[in-house]
């Protein structure tokens, strides 16, 4: 299970969504194992007033924000993320310099899915690699 937040400027990720949700679900089925029907992503799109970042990014500047059930190995995850940034830019056109991505594991018993706790769903798919 992955969560996926995106948060970026409204005229950029009005643009860009499509592409970047492909580029992140790419990623997420190849790297972390989830299968293709899940893509779980929600795009923040914020008005420049509500979204200030420094001078060295451009109106690209997009944050990644993954919560995840905990088990990928630390190898898998820096995969993910450099598979992203390189995706990111190949696919997408956003600068390496204008991603931030950050990683939330939690238990799985701390997630609650379609009225149950996540340790009591049987996964169709592999966690821990």
């Amino acid at each position: 299970m992955a969560q996926v937040k995106v948060y970026g400027l409204r005229a950029h990720l009005d643009e860009m969504r499509g592409p970047i949700s492909d580029v992140i679900h790419g990623c997420a089925v190849e790297v972390l194992g989830l299968p293709p029907e899940k893509r779980f992503h929600r795009f923040l799109r914020l008005d420049p007033e509500d979204f200030l970042y420094p001078a060295d990014r451009s109106e690209r500047y997009t944050v990644i924000e993954v919560s995840m059930f905990e088990g990928r190995t630390v190898d898998t995850r820096k995969r993910f993320v450099r598979e992203l940034f390189a995706r990111l830019e190949s696919g997408c056109g956003i600068a390496p310099q204008d991603v931030e991505i950050t990683i939330f594991e939690t238990p799985r018993h701390n997630w609650g899915i379609r009225g149950r706790h996540g340790d009591e769903l049987k996964l169709n798919y592999t966690v821990e690699v």
